[in-house]
C-alpha cells in the first residue's frame, strides 16, 4: 500500500505570514486609491446614464479635500513636535534657577534665604508664617509686617526659635491670617531651585524636578527667579 504525504503537498497552499508586505498606510486610502476608484467608476458606469459633470467635479473636490486634510494633519504633527522641542529647550534653561509654585513644603538649602509669598484677597490684621519639621515639630514662626491686599513677600533665614541655624532640608510651611478676631489658613507660594527637567513621556508634558519637592508641571510655575 502506497502512503501519500499530504503535508508536503499542502505546504505551498498556506500564506507565508513572515513574507507578507507591511502596509505602510495602515489601511488608509491614499489619493492614488481615490483616483483608482474614480477610474473604475467611470469604466463600469451605465452608458445610458453617464456620470454628470457636476458629480465628477464634486468627487474630484472631495478627493482633493481629503488629500489636503491629510497633509494638514501631517503639518500640524510637525508643528506640535517643533513646539515641544522648543518648549523643552526653554525649560532646560530653568535648571539652577528658582521657580515659584504653590506648595506646603519649603526647601532650605543652607546657603541662601528661603523665600515665598502670600496673596491676600481680603484685608488682614496679622499674618504669621509657621515652619515645622516633617514630623510636625515646630521650628520657627514669624510675622509678615503690615499685610496688604495682593502680594506679600517673606523670607526665612533658616534659624529656629532659639536663633540657631537649622540643617538644610525640606520643611513644612503654613500661613495663618487673622482678621476681626477670626483666624484661617491661606495658601502659600514658595521659591524652589530646579534640579532637572523631564521631557514628558507618555503625553504628560514637560515637568520640572524641584529640589526636595519633586516634579511639577511647567504650566504650574507662577514666576521664575535667578536666586
Amino acid at each position: 500500500m502506497t502512503t501519500i504525504n499530504t503535508n508536503s503537498a499542502l505546504e505551498g497552499m498556506y500564506w507565508d505570514t513572515e513574507k507578507k508586505v507591511a502596509d505602510k498606510n495602515n489601511g488608509a486610502l491614499t489619493q492614488s486609491d481615490f483616483f483608482a476608484l474614480l477610474t473604475q467608476q467611470l469604466a463600469y458606469q451605465d452608458p445610458t446614464k453617464p456620470v454628470e459633470n457636476d458629480q465628477m467635479i464634486a468627487q474630484m473636490t472631495n478627493f482633493t479635500m481629503a488629500d489636503g486634510i491629510t497633509k494638514l494633519n501631517d503639518n500640524f504633527s510637525s508643528l506640535a513636535q517643533s513646539m515641544s522641542s522648543n518648549q523643552a529647550l526653554q525649560a532646560s534653561s530653568l535648571v539652577g534657577r528658582s521657580v515659584l509654585t504653590q506648595s506646603e513644603q519649603l526647601v532650605f538649602t543652607g546657603e541662601s534665604l528661603s523665600r515665598g509669598q502670600i496673596n491676600l484677597e481680603q484685608p488682614a490684621d496679622n499674618m504669621k508664617v509657621i515652619i515645622t519639621k516633617p514630623n510636625g515639630e515646630l521650628v520657627s514662626t514669624f510675622n509678615v509686617d503690615q499685610p496688604q491686599l495682593g502680594k506679600n513677600e517673606f523670607a526665612w533665614d533658616g534659624t529656629n526659635q532659639a536663633g540657631e541655624t537649622v540643617a538644610a532640608g525640606l520643611y513644612n510651611i503654613s500661613v495663618e491670617v487673622s482678621a476681626r478676631g477670626k483666624t484661617e489658613n491661606v495658601p502659600v507660594q514658595v521659591y524652589t531651585p530646579v534640579s532637572s527637567v523631564s521631557m514628558g513621556n507618555n503625553g504628560n508634558g514637560i515637568t520640572l524636578n524641584l529640589l526636595g519637592i519633586g516634579a511639577v508641571k511647567l504650566a504650574d510655575v507662577l514666576e521664575v527667579s535667578y536666586g
